[in-house]
């Protein structure tokens, strides 16, 4: 070709390699700051896609790791009552049992009027701790999109005096008050049922929410090795870069400084 002024093919050389090497450069502080790999739709269009889908299970576990901790929450609310209900259940079988013997010398009215009071207090705290009727549970604890899959469900049985079967709450003479111990034999067994209800539901949730945790780790993991830049690799791009991009300044000024040596000849 020979030596021209016009056209310096080697310094225009330079300059497209610079440039690459700029945008190399760029992309790998790009990485390093921000420790994604993936900062752009353009950076791994359908690795992005995935990772979002991942990110999304994500957010909708954690939620759902909340709605299993507040459903918790709320059955231990309820298991306590119920243990209260329990303790009452015993010191209203006390005072029956007192009653129902003819020749200890007490007086049954003021042993039936406790009993009265303690039924009522059952009344009382089994409407305070939402247990006055039957209600049904549900928690939705996964990113199942089927609904049957995702969420626990039961049905929690009402404590009050009448739903325990007791409708013996006063008594007057022995035969009334071993009544009264009959049923209320028989209402400890009920509450039982209703105490296993919930402990079966608190122990599920226990279970879904283990399960929740770890699924979003291990999606977190999934996510993190798509999303994620390896701070390794780019550590190494970014000083190869740099190392390009001195020695493209130093090519490109020698490429400039061969063409003004042209000049010489027209002296």
């Amino acid at each position: 070709m020979g030596f021209s002024v016009v056209s310096n093919v080697a310094s225009a050389n330079a300059q497209a390699n610079m440039e690459m090497t700029q945008v190399g450069l760029n992309r790998a502080l790009n990485r390093l700051a921000s420790g994604y790999r993936i900062n752009y739709s353009g950076d791994d269009a359908a690795g992005l896609a995935v990772a979002n889908t991942y990110r999304n299970n994500i957010a909708i576990l954690n939620q759902g790791i909340r709605n299993a901790n507040d459903g918790l929450s709320v059955l231990q609310i309820k298991d306590g009552a119920l243990a209260n209900i329990s303790t009452l259940l015993d010191r209203m079988a006390t005072l029956a049992t007192q009653a129902s013997s003819a020749s200890n010398g007490v007086d049954i009215t003021k042993l039936s009027d406790e009993f009265n009071e303690l039924t009522s207090e059952i009344d009382r705290e089994a409407a305070v701790a939402g247990l006055d009727s039957s209600s049904g549970f549900s928690v939705f604890v996964s990113s199942e999109s089927t609904a049957s899959n995702g969420k626990l469900t039961g049905t929690i049985g009402a404590t009050t005096t009448s739903d325990l079967g007791i409708s013996q709450l006063t008594f007057t003479s022995v035969a009334q008050a071993q009544t009264a111990l009959s049923q209320v034999k028989a209402a400890v067994s009920s509450l039982g049922s209703v105490q296993n209800t919930i402990g079966t539901l608190e122990n599920r949730i226990s279970f879904a929410i283990n399960l929740s945790q770890s699924q979003v780790v291990n999606t977190k993991a999934a996510e993190g090795r798509i999303r994620d830049a390896n701070i390794a690799e780019e550590s190494a791009n970014m000083t190869r870069y740099n190392i390009l991009t001195q020695s493209g300044i130093a090519a490109l000024a020698q490429a400039n400084q061969s063409t003004s040596a042209v000049l010489s000849l027209l002296r």
